[in-house]
C-alpha cells in the first residue's frame, strides 16, 4: 500500500489525451465528486443535477474564447470516466453554482432564517527568501471544505505536449486547484464571495487556476486573471522561485475588479475575505465566514514570530493552530451546523519552489505528518534537482528527512 496521500494520476500528451487518461485513472473518484456535489448543489442552490448541467452549458462559450484546449480536456475526462461532457463541466463550475447561491442568500438575509452559509475556508501564505531558514521561497495552504470532498482528491501530475509540466492537488474531475509547475511557479488560493457573484457566464474559477499553472512567468499568470471577464470572485496567491510573489483578489467582471497586494518583509497571507482597500463591492465573505478575519490575523502573527527561520516544520506548526477552534486555521467540523455547512481541513500543503518539492498531509495537519511527494518536475525547464521522496516525520519543531 502506498504511503502517499491521495491517488496519484499521471497524464501526458494532448489535452484530449490527458483528459482521457485522467478520467480513466480516477473514474471512481470523479463519480464520487459528482455524487458529493449533487447533494451540495441541492442544499445550496436547490437544484437537481439536470438543473446544474443546464446552467453549466452557459460557460462553454467563455471557456472556448479563453482556452479551447480546456474544453477538450474536460471532454477527455468525461470519456475516460464514462460520463457526459456536461457532468464534468458542471464539476468545473461548482464554485459559480454554489457561491452565487450564497450571495443570493446573503442579499436576502436576515429576512430568510437559516440561509445556508459556508463559514470558513482556506488559509494560504507565501514566505520569501528573506523570511525562510534556507533562503528558499515557500508557499502553502490548508484547504478547508465540506466533509466528504476530501475523499475524492487526487494528485494530478501532467506533462503537456507544450508548456510546463505541473502538479496540482485537486478534486477528481476538476482541472486544477493548488500546485506548482516546472518553471518554478506556485499557486495557492482562497474562495471569495461578493455581491457581484450572480452565476453569470464568464471564465470559471477552476479554469483560471489551471491557466495560472500553465504559465511560465508571473506576468503571464496575471494575464490569465485580467484579460477575460471572470465568472466568480476568488483569491490567487502566486509566487515564483526567483523570490517574488503577488496576491490577486478578483471579483466577477473585467480588469477593473482586480486588486493586487505584495509581500511585506517577505511574508504574505490570505484567507476568505477581501483585504485590498480599493475593493468597493459588498464582501459577502464577512457574512458567510467571519472567522476569516481571525484566521488571517492568527496566520500573520504566527508567521511573523518565525520570520527568518521559517521551514516546513514551522509551517506544519502554524497550519496546525487551533485558536478559535473549531473554525481555526486547522479547521474541524462544527457539530452544531448541518453537514453540508460544516467544513474541515481536507489537506495541508507546503511547496518549496526552489527545490520544486511538495509536502502534503491528507486531512488535518495536527493529526498527521507531512509526506514529501516525489514528482517528475525536478530537472525540467531549468528546475533545481530534488532529493528522493521520503516521509517528513515532523513533530513539533523537529524536521527529519528534509533538505537543509
Amino acid at each position: 500500500m502506498s504511503s502517499e496521500p491521495f491517488l496519484r494520476v499521471h497524464v501526458t500528451g494532448t489535452a484530449l489525451e490527458r483528459g482521457r487518461q485522467y478520467g480513466a485513472q480516477a473514474a471512481h473518484l470523479v463519480a464520487g465528486s459528482m455524487d458529493t456535489y449533487r447533494r451540495i448543489f441541492a442544499h445550496y442552490a436547490g437544484w437537481d443535477w439536470d438543473d446544474v448541467t443546464r446552467h453549466a452549458r452557459a460557460y462553454v462559450q467563455p471557456v472556448e474564447a479563453y482556452r479551447t484546449h480546456m474544453l477538450e480536456e474536460m471532454q477527455g475526462i468525461a470519456e475516460g470516466a464514462g460520463l457526459a461532457f456536461e457532468d464534468v463541466l458542471a464539476l468545473n463550475v461548482r464554485t459559480e453554482v454554489m457561491f452565487a447561491a450564497v450571495a443570493r442568500a446573503a442579499a436576502r438575509a436576515p429576512a430568510v432564517a437559516g440561509a445556508p452559509a459556508v463559514a470558513g475556508g482556506c488559509t494560504a501564505f507565501a514566505a520569501l527568501p528573506e523570511a525562510t531558514a534556507d533562503g528558499h521561497t515557500l508557499l502553502g495552504q490548508n484547504w478547508d471544505w465540506i466533509p466528504g470532498t476530501g475523499g475524492n482528491v487526487v494528485v494530478l501530475e501532467a506533462e503537456p505536449d507544450d508548456g510546463p509540466a505541473f502538479v496540482t492537488v485537486v478534486e477528481a474531475g476538476l482541472l486544477a486547484k493548488t500546485g506548482l509547475n516546472s518553471a518554478g511557479m506556485g499557486l495557492v488560493t482562497n474562495a471569495l464571495v461578493s455581491d457581484a457573484d450572480r452565476g453569470e457566464p464568464g471564465v470559471p474559477y477552476h479554469v483560471i487556476l489551471r491557466a495560472i499553472l500553465e504559465s511560465e512567468r508571473l506576468s503571464t499568470a496575471l494575464e490569465t486573471i485580467t484579460r477575460h471577464p471572470r465568472a466568480s470572485s476568488a483569491n490567487y496567491l502566486i509566487a515564483h522561485r526567483d523570490g517574488e510573489a503577488v496576491n490577486v483578489e478578483a471579483a466577477p467582471g473585467d480588469y477593473a475588479c482586480v486588486y493586487t497586494d505584495f509581500p511585506e518583509a517577505g511574508l504574505l497571507g490570505h484567507t476568505n475575505h477581501f483585504t485590498n482597500p480599493r475593493f468597493a463591492l459588498k464582501d459577502v465573505g464577512l457574512w458567510d465566514g467571519p472567522d476569516s478575519l481571525l484566521r488571517l490575523r492568527r496566520l500573520e502573527r504566527l508567521l511573523e514570530a518565525h520570520r527568518g527561520g521559517i521551514d516546513v516544520a514551522v509551517l506544519r506548526e502554524v497550519l496546525s493552530d487551533h485558536f478559535s477552534y473549531p473554525d481555526s486555521v486547522c479547521a474541524h467540523p462544527d457539530p452544531g451546523l448541518p453537514e453540508a455547512e460544516q467544513y474541515t481541513t481536507q489537506f495541508s500543503i507546503v511547496m518549496d519552489l526552489d527545490a520544486i518539492a511538495i509536502w502534503l498531509v491528507q486531512g488535518n495537519p495536527c493529526q498527521s505528518a507531512f509526506i514529501r511527494l516525489e514528482t517528475q518536475l525536478a530537472g525540467r525547464n531549468g528546475a533545481h534537482s530534488v532529493a528522493p521522496s521520503q516521509a517528513a516525520g515532523i513533530a513539533g519543531n523537529k524536521q527529519e528527512g528534509l533538505p537543509q
